[in-house]
């Protein structure tokens, strides 16, 4: 194993039944689908409603509307976005995300989100 890479990563190819959802809340839950120390990759399923409380981190991330519609918050800019979409966040910038329809967002960070583990 490279010694650059957390040693929680051990699958470089991931079938998404392998990973367990872990409940963020109500409405929420996400799957920690692969990462190293520079890279993360999480998929969020939200219900209708769910909330992705404004916040902000030291992290890239950039993240793929896969399925539903969602509001989302990015500073003081504001745009409801439907399966296709993307969306990026620079370091430190305070965003969030309110679904309107249930789907599911991919989200990706730059160095990974230790917080997450």
């Amino acid at each position: 194993m490279n010694s650059s890479i957390h040693p929680a990563f051990e699958k470089a190819l991931v079938a998404d039944g392998d990973i367990p959802w872990e409940k963020v809340d109500d409405k929420i839950q996400r799957k920690i689908m692969s990462f190293s120390n520079e890279l993360m990759l999480v998929k969020v399923a939200f219900l209708q409603g769910g909330i992705g409380t404004m916040h902000k981190h030291p992290h890239l991330q950039i993240s793929y509307v896969a399925s539903g519609a969602f509001e989302v918050t990015i500073g003081d800019e504001r745009r409801l976005l439907q399966a296709g979409d993307v969306y990026f966040v620079p370091s430190n910038v305070l965003h969030g995300a309110v679904c309107h329809e249930e789907g599911v967002l991919i989200d990706v960070f730059n160095p990974l989100r230790e917080d997450f583990l």
